[in-house]
């Protein structure tokens, strides 16, 4: 691998954002070679990385941006506790960004959305494995798939419709009929009518994913600078000058990967298109010890559409999607919302000591595909951002592939879906 310097007076990477996505980025940085500095706002992982809920999802290919997505939002906009929620307020910015999402909800473009998140979910999955061992990321990985458990069977049976586009991309399904996963898994009231199972889905705990890759990026020489807000960057001379809270900072190659905040820093990055392109989606969690009685995988109820993970630290319910701009209010209708949703399903469908509400912003794009690649016309920048609610579960992948960029290597997977210029 070949080794790099840095730009004369300054720092060969930057990689400004520490959560899952920037990590990820910069561990696969080192060990391509290059010498890599994390620069942050806030704090290690202290962004949507934490609080959710762990799963790895080559099963989630499918896009938010379906056919009959915007009607059924519509329907439960008066409806704060909703699943899917939008704000009902004046907001041009969202508005625009809801028209353009709305103009992708048809099977042509669900269906080239769904492809290109499977190929990075895919290559991520078998990394993120990879990386657990090589690494030894102590995170409570495990690999027993996710199901999802349906109580509806007209829902079982339109939860099927997308399961033969699934098996194209390689995820494979097993179906399993209520009375039968009831009797294997008696976490679970009576009245399951089916059940969804993915064995290739795997979890791991987010917060320690992130504070492992933090670990081994500082055991291969990766430094971080925490509280460092960007305030602009600009291009000067064979590098790229960054203004920082801090003061300034040089560096040859600068990987932009804050997630939800990147439309505030659209200008910046020199994409002021990016405030059209993308809108952080909120998501709730709550985090429990476990309960006496919890089901054997993890699983997503879906007519509610609540996520349950567990591990040996935990217990955690999570999900809902909220457009509501960066509000940082901790909504608590939104929060009793997966407590009566786990409660339909699970006779102990929360723990006995609460030990978290949490709330965080997922980086929206309008296509639900993330953009990863050069910023066009900025030689040496950057972009790894717009993982919408699979920010963990693309990880490794992302990681992979922008190492791969930047060295001018052949990648892994096809990087043309997700280059940032198609929002130019």
């Amino acid at each position: 691998m070949e080794q790099r310097t840095a730009a004369r007076g300054g720092e060969d990477v930057v990689v400004i954002g520490a959560g899952v996505i920037g990590l990820t980025c910069a561990l696969a940085l080192l060990e391509s070679g290059r010498s890599v500095r994390v620069i942050d706002a806030g704090r290690i992982g202290g962004g949507s990385s934490h609080g959710n809920c762990g799963t790895i999802t080559p099963s989630h290919a499918t896009p938010l941006a379906a056919p009959g997505v915007i009607a059924q939002a519509l329907r439960w906009m008066l409806t704060p506790d909703a699943p899917l929620y939008v704000h009902p307020k004046l907001d041009p910015q969202l508005w625009g960004w809801l028209l353009r999402f709305a103009a992708r909800c048809n099977d042509r473009d669900w269906r080239a959305s769904a492809q290109a998140k499977s190929a990075l979910l895919n290559d991520s999955r078998e990394r993120l494995e990879s990386w657990v061992g090589r690494y030894g990321l102590v995170c409570e990985f495990d690999t027993a798939g996710v199901d999802y458990v349906f109580r509806d069977a007209k829902a079982f049976a339109s939860g099927q419709l997308e399961l033969d586009l699934l098996r194209e991309f390689g995820i494979g399904v097993s179906l399993l009929d209520g009375a039968a996963y009831e009797a294997q898994d008696p976490a679970f009231k009576p009245g399951v009518a089916g059940a969804i199972r993915f064995d290739h889905d795997a979890v791991l705990r987010p917060d320690r994913y992130v504070a492992e890759l933090a670990r081994t990026v500082r055991e291969r020489g990766g430094r971080f600078t925490e509280q460092c807000a960007l305030r602009d960057l600009r291009r000067e001379g064979a590098g790229i000058e960054l203004d920082t809270s801090l003061g300034l900072l040089r560096a040859r190659d600068v990987v932009v990967a804050v997630g939800a905040w990147t439309p505030k820093l659209s200008d910046a990055i020199g994409l002021p298109s990016l405030q059209r392109a993308m809108q952080p989606g909120k998501g709730y969690s709550i985090t429990y010890d476990r309960p006496p009685l919890m089901p054997r995988r993890p699983v997503v109820l879906r007519e509610r559409k609540v996520c349950v993970t567990m591990w040996d630290s935990g217990f955690r319910l999570g999900s809902t999607m909220e457009f509501s701009g960066y509000d940082e209010s901790l909504n608590p209708r939104r929060l009793a919302a997966l407590e009566r949703g786990a409660a339909e399903y699970l006779h102990h469908p929360v723990g006995p000591v609460e030990r978290e509400r949490w709330y965080g912003w997922r980086p929206m794009s309008v296509d639900d595909v993330p953009l990863i690649g050069r910023v066009p016309a900025c030689e040496g920048l950057w972009l790894a951002t717009g993982h919408g609610m699979m920010g963990v579960s693309m990880s490794a992948g992302t990681g992979q592939l922008v190492a791969d960029l930047i060295a001018g290597r052949e990648t892994a997977i096809d990087p043309h879906p997700y280059r940032p210029e198609r929002f130019a």
